[in-house]
């Protein structure tokens, strides 16, 4: 599975403009099943996705479909994690 850390490089005005698009991106790959949990960053300076297991040139192809990518709004850091320890609530996510 892989964590996505979007950074906003432009100002949250700026942000505001795609949030709406940026929305229908999230909800498309929900409903593949695809995304785990997405929420923004506290203070607000990006957002972060868990996104169920895959391979990573898949999940970069995903990203380039975000509007916040196509913009220019975000810097992406993708980092894989291999879950080893975790509460049984969560093992339906484990693939």
């Amino acid at each position: 599975m892989f964590i996505v850390s979007l950074s906003y490089k432009k100002d949250i005005s700026e942000v505001e403009k795609f949030i709406e698009p940026h929305i229908h991106f999230l909800d498309k790959y929900y409903v593949d099943k695809k995304f785990i949990f997405s929420g923004r960053k506290n203070p607000r300076t990006g957002g972060v996705i868990l996104v169920r297991n895959m391979d990573k040139e898949t999940l970069t192809d995903i990203i380039k479909q975000d509007p916040f990518y196509k913009n220019a709004i975000a810097d992406y850091e993708i980092t894989e994690v291999i879950p080893t320890k975790y509460d049984e609530d969560f093992a339906c996510f484990i693939e």
